[in-house]
């Protein structure tokens, strides 16, 4: 039986698309951590980390976050995804006890894995949105990163701590992002700062309250979806280095999406895109 979930915003009676695993449009549990994921209208997926108290991406989380992942790469029908925690809490990164206990020579098969993980974040066929509320530490921060768009709470307590606990994090996406210069700044001392120095910085694009977050970030997702999918899709591509305008371009400019917008416009009308 299909879940029903309750953002907070509004009561999200999802209708299963393509999706098909257990994980999506429901709970997924992974151990004593969960993530919920919902459909706000029928082409936005909402993600939510629920691991208490820091939201923290232990490897059994990792690996159900990896299954919904592949689920809505493959998923026609999602056209833009917003990830969030619960409690307060983006994310804090790494599950540090488990850390602790893992065996020495499987320590860096860990972290890689993680990096792995935010790698296939960022190369996701649809956008994605990071709606950052509370603690955005460390791999938390570099989840964040990976997000294509980063909204912000007024309490959102931000830090690149990779160098607190002897490891390195973010130091290739947060310099690209806001430059060399201010990203040393984070990169080098690990200190904590605010929503307002993340929204001058260009961490964040936008700081909302508390409550108003997620509504915000669903009107940003929902304006996303509205656009041409294969133009948006291939947008992304070309921003993030992965593809080329020239390759790009020849298969947009032949789409019945284009066709529909031009003919749109000459009538009128409101355009409907059918990502073809």
């Amino acid at each position: 039986m299909v879940a029903r979930e309750t953002t907070g915003v509004a009561t999200v009676a999802p209708a299963v698309a393509q999706l098909s695993i257990p994980a999506v449009i429901g709970h997924v549990r992974a151990m004593s951590a969960m993530i919920h994921v919902s459909r706000p209208t029928g082409s936005i997926l909402l993600l939510e980390l629920d691991a208490p108290p820091a939201n923290a991406l232990g490897l059994p989380l990792r690996a159900e976050l990896a299954r919904i992942l592949d689920e809505i790469a493959g998923d026609s029908d999602t056209r833009a995804v917003v990830l969030t925690g619960r409690g307060g809490v983006f994310c804090a990164g790494d599950d540090l006890r488990e850390a602790h206990g893992r065996p020495a020579d499987k320590a860096l098969a860990a972290v890689e894995n993680f990096n792995q993980l935010m790698d296939w974040i960022e190369a996701l066929r649809v956008p994605t949105i990071a709606a950052i509320d509370g603690w955005c530490f460390g791999g938390g921060l570099e989840l964040a990163l990976a997000c294509d768009i980063r909204l912000a709470s007024d309490r959102a307590v931000f830090a690149a701590s990779g160098v607190n606990i002897g490891l390195m994090a973010s130091v290739v996406r947060l310099p690209r992002l806001i430059g060399v210069a201010r990203a040393k700044a984070h990169l080098l001392t690990g200190a904590q700062f605010g929503p307002e120095r993340a929204l001058a910085d260009g961490i964040v694009t936008a700081v909302h309250t508390p409550e108003r977050l997620l509504p915000e970030a669903f009107h940003l997702a929902e304006w996303i979806a509205s656009r041409a999918p294969l133009a948006v899709e291939a947008t992304k591509r070309v921003v993030d280095g992965r593809s080329q305008v020239d390759k790009e371009l020849p298969a947009l400019v032949a789409s019945a999406d284009h066709r529909e917008a031009v003919a749109a416009f000459m009538a009128k009308r409101t355009t409907l895109f059918k990502r073809g």
